[in-house]
């Protein structure tokens, strides 16, 4: 998947993803980790989601929130392994 950074200052970062369903995802993991604000819009549905990010640090935000989900996948991973 493609990234793609459109704006990067002091306390916002804006940020195109090539996936609704994981700028969805990462929004509610910002919110959790403290953003002072994060969204996504998305200007038409052919076009791809810009994330928006407010914070003090807001790629160290993002850097957080992406670790907590890869920790709660592999533990959602496990989970299912012990089922069978």
């Amino acid at each position: 998947m493609e990234i793609k950074i459109l704006k990067d200052e002091k306390n916002e970062l804006d940020i195109e993803i090539g996936s609704l369903t994981i700028a969805e995802v990462l929004r509610v993991y910002l919110n959790k980790e403290g953003a002072k604000l994060a969204a996504w819009k998305r200007d038409h549905p052919t076009k791809n989601p810009i994330l928006h990010i407010e914070g003090d640090n807001p790629k160290k935000l993002l850097k957080s929130a992406i670790t907590t989900l890869e920790k709660e996948i592999d533990k959602t991973v496990e989970d299912f392994k012990k089922l069978k």
